[in-house]
């Protein structure tokens, strides 16, 4: 990344998922803008320092998420995370809906779902702006550490081993948030498309 016109490419081509990564751990869009900001000073500065042990998107993301971390502590925005797991459990949310899911040993599309929550045509449901905006907000409303998970997963293209690197998580841990995340997600995109609100 010698030259400006790479660095600048680089910054045009990972700004928006950098971005969609530091809100959705942060929970703050303009929180998320600072982290991204801090991320790219301190990849300018720490450039040198990069071993090339995993890819350059790796690693970048990597010092956004501990960037995040950071500022969530600054912003006094954590909760633990035993809580969030408590709270669902007592509001009679059942965390895990396996039987929506297809099987890890699936050849094809592990973990996702069965079936979609209603036959619809790609081009009439899922291409408007109006369910984008669904799933969008779908996705914020998660709990802190499951939208960070189906961010890096789901919208950023991040394997599971290196979202478990990027969070510091186990893979089973990594698993469950996924799951609960994407039934939640679901739940919602069912009550939308049956015309209930939210």
């Amino acid at each position: 990344m010698g030259d400006e016109s790479e660095f600048a490419a680089l910054v045009r081509r990972l700004g928006g998922p950098m971005l969609r990564v530091a809100t959705s751990i942060c929970g703050d869009r303009v929180v998320g803008e600072d982290v991204v900001q801090e991320t790219w000073v301190a990849v300018v500065k720490g450039l040198d320092g990069f071993e090339g042990r995993s890819t350059l998107k790796t690693w970048i993301f990597s010092v956004l998420v501990r960037r995040a971390a950071s500022a969530v502590e600054r912003e006094g925005r954590s909760v633990p995370f035993t809580a969030l797991a408590s709270a669902e459990v007592e509001a009679g949310e059942s965390p895990v809906e396996i039987e929506r899911f297809l099987p890890a040993d699936h050849a094809r599309w592990p973990h996702h779902w069965a079936s979609p929550p209603r036959p619809w045509g790609p081009s009439e449901q899922l291409g408007s702006a109006e369910v984008r905006r669904e799933i969008e907000s779908a996705v914020e409303d998660l709990a802190r550490m499951q939208r960070a998970v189906i961010t890096l997963r789901d919208l950023t293209g991040f394997t599971a081993a290196e979202t478990c690197r990027l969070l510091e998580m186990t893979e089973g841990n990594q698993r469950v948030l996924l799951h609960r995340a994407r039934s939640r997600v679901r739940r919602r995109l069912e009550r939308y498309f049956a015309g209930e609100q939210r």
